[in-house]
């Protein structure tokens, strides 16, 4: 015998609810491991539910009916050795992993440590499992892991890995941030070293919400080397071959946990004795690994994290087209890119809405990005909409400067155009609006912030801009005229406006806004970073006033570590002031 074992990891896009497509996607899968000849596979945690289903978990007949699937889907095991995640209905809900084989369910293993920080909220819907779990494989003996279990060091992994496992399994549901694939890879390699074990990290893929899940499934070996890396972003069955021998010679000549062996003792039940499926066994002189996918650069990670959410979103709530305000502004020509390479152009459509504030050079601009990207434009002047509007408030207004309320008056007009179209058509609103924006309340509640989906809403304007010479940079006729990256933003709501006049310089405001927001710094540490006390004071008081705003603004991509909504939550009526 070869020693060697091969296995499969479904890096699979569920939808959320959807027991029943998500149980048609766990079987092609199976179907696809069985034709690659491998004796494992793994899917994702809460594959047969999605992750994360929230509250449907209160519901029992929804706990019921993923059991259901789950039995269905072990029928199907027959020569092949399942690991699937999926919420376990018994004395409490567990975030479980099922082992399927011979066409039933031997064995469970309860996740152990829930994460309930950031983006995650499992205490509210989970117990806690109370032990690690093995499993043998004929000769091969794992650990099995969910998620969290194993960015911790220390038990389960280590309990299993003393307990004899020379494989550590990790079924995982991990949501994206910018740098979180390599982040956790880095994670995932220390682990292998630490624990004299091959890692296998199956991991979910796709768009949820305000989430994206971003793939990148890994199979490392007990020194820490990537054997096999699955594409990031992408659905995929990534079959790789390991060699479970490979740990214990190391462990028999590097003595360091024969100590804590002796000292712990880890109680880990043994689940499942699975014998290997007839002609699973990869004969004498294989090799280990598999296809290692090339990690994509800072930039083009981001993009494609906002592709793949607005994809799904539209996709899963099915929406026919989506439709979009387009400026001749840098913001909405991003989001018009982003659309398009998510949908293709046929299901994209841009207004341009041309008040008498719009500069002839923004609007030829909005008409050569549709252009370049072969999108419908339809042209909608709202000039005889501003008059009627003043003709209704004339009395009241009599007397009061032009201000804010004619600006903010023209956004809503945009905003009820676009519902109209919205209404009319099935189509989805997408606002353009960027992080810097929300986080300061530069934007029109009811205007510019009415819409369904908020692509960039996590997008910081400073990225913005990087992502759209990028999307530039990569492509055979840029679709973003350089006129619009080169031109000082504005809102054009009055004569001769820049976002200046009202916000510090981006290069000020971002990085101030990332130590406010994203590392929660207070005013006497963004001072001590080098920041002007006067624009730390403005930035502050610009930021806490407008958290109302934030509240009802639509859902939108998370790309960063502290996404409003998601990740960071003020109460709007709060005195602290910082």
């Amino acid at each position: 015998m070869s020693g060697l074992l091969k296995l499969a990891l479904c890096q699979m896009n569920p939808t959320v609810g959807d027991i029943g497509g998500n149980e048609r996607k766990i079987i092609e899968g199976i179907d696809g491991a069985l034709r690659a000849g491998a004796a494992l596979v793994l899917f994702p945690e809460l594959a047969i539910t999605g992750y994360p289903p929230e509250d449907l978990l209160l519901k029992e007949h929804f706990l019921r009916d993923a059991r259901d699937a789950l039995e269905r889907v072990a029928a199907k095991t027959r020569g092949v050795v399942a690991l699937i995640g999926f919420p376990e209905l018994a004395d409490d809900v567990y975030n479980a992993c099922a082992v399927l084989a011979d066409g039933s369910v031997h064995g469970i293993y309860r996740k152990m440590l829930l994460p309930n920080y950031g983006v995650f909220d499992e205490h509210r819907y989970f117990q806690t499992g109370t032990q690690g779990a093995l499993i043998s494989v004929g000769d091969a003996i794992a650990g099995l892991t969910i998620c969290e279990d194993i960015w911790e060091p220390g038990p389960p992994a280590l309990d299993e890995a003393l307990a004899g496992a020379t494989v550590l399994v990790n079924i995982s549901a991990s949501p994206y941030h910018a740098g979180k694939g390599s982040e956790r890879e880095r994670m995932l390699v220390q682990r292998a070293r630490d624990n004299l074990a091959a890692v296998v990290f199956c991991a979910l893929v796709g768009g949820q919400d305000e989430l994206v899940f971003d793939g990148h499934s890994l199979v490392i070996d007990h020194e820490g080397t990537v054997i096999a890396r699955a594409s990031q972003f992408e659905e995929e069955l990534l079959v790789a071959t390991i060699d479970p021998e490979g740990p214990r010679g190391v462990r028999l000549r590097d003595p360091r946990h024969r100590p804590a062996v002796r000292r712990a003792r880890p109680d880990v039940s043994t689940i499942a004795r699975i014998a290997l499926p007839d002609g699973s066994i990869p004969a004498d002189g294989a090799s280990v690994g598999g296809p290692i996918a090339q990690l994509l650069e800072p930039s083009d990670e981001v993009y494609a994290a906002l592709v793949l959410g607005l994809r799904d979103y539209v996709e899963k709530n099915r929406f026919g087209r989506v439709v979009l305000g387009l400026s001749g502004g840098v913001d909405s020509a991003l989001v018009a890119c982003i659309a398009v390479d998510a949908l293709g152009p046929d299901r994209v459509c841009t207004v341009i809405m041309p008040s008498p504030y719009s500069s002839a050079e923004t609007q030829a601009d909005a008409r050569l990005v549709a252009a370049n990207l072969g999108v419908e434009a339809i042209e909608l002047p709202i000039e005889s909409a501003m008059r009627a509007y003043e003709q209704t408030l004339a009395e009241l207004l009599r007397g009061r400067p032009p201000g804010i309320t004619q600006e903010n008056l023209q956004a809503r007009i945009r905003g009820n155009l676009l519902m109209a179209l919205s209404n009319e058509f099935g189509w989805l609103v997408l606002t353009t609006g960027n992080k810097s924006e929300m986080s300061v309340g530069y934007s029109t509640l009811y205007g510019d912030a009415a819409g369904g989906f908020a692509v960039i809403k996590d997008c910081s304007k400073t990225r913005v801009y990087e992502l759209v010479r990028r999307r530039n940079a990569t492509a055979a006729a840029p679709p973003v005229p350089t006129s619009i990256i080169d031109r000082p933003p504005s809102a054009e709501l009055r004569l001769d406006q820049r976002d200046e006049d009202s916000l510090p310089p981006y290069p000020v405001l971002d990085p101030i806004l990332d130590g406010y927001i994203e590392d929660d710094l207070g005013r006497e540490q963004l001072i001590r970073r080098g920041f002007d006390p006067a624009d730390v004071d403005r930035v502050i008081a610009l930021v806490d006033r407008a958290e109302y705003k934030r509240r009802q603004a639509p859902p939108g991509i998370k790309i960063s570590t502290k996404a409003f909504g998601r990740d960071r939550r003020v109460p709007i009526t709060n005195r602290y002031g910082g």
